[in-house]
């Protein structure tokens, strides 16, 4: 079992096609989670995360703020407590266009499991 506050693990600066986002990897293979891996992005003022999409699904829990998450063709408020689902291969992208920091909680599936997966 691991239990730990996630401000003590080490936020490493997201750079390709990001703006102002930390990254915390909080569960991981390291810690013998063998389906998942739990990531919290800090996402500053003005910040944003790439415009991307890869072959697997994220669950998104927003911890504090507000911001956008953008599809290719939505746009949608979002705000603390709000859960977000995104499908494999659908672009997305999150976005703080306010005055205070936006967190999310991330899972994706381990490495493991991404690496098998069927593209």
């Amino acid at each position: 079992m691991k239990v730990q506050n996630y401000k003590e693990i080490e936020a490493s600066q997201v750079e390709e096609g990001a703006s102002g986002v930390k990254i915390r990897v909080v569960i991981s293979e390291k810690d013998g989670a063998e389906n998942f891996i739990m990531r919290v992005f800090e996402i500053e003022p003005d910040g944003y995360t790439p415009f991307h999409k890869h072959p697997w699904e994220h669950e998104v829990f927003v911890l504090r703020g507000k911001g956008i998450v953008i599809s290719e063709n939505k746009e949608k408020i979002i705000k603390e407590g709000d859960v977000i689902f995104i499908p494999s291969n659908e672009k997305h992208q999150f976005k703080n266009n306010q005055d205070n920091i936006l967190e999310v909680i991330c899972l994706i599936p381990s490495q493991q499991k991404i690496l098998n997966a069927k593209c």
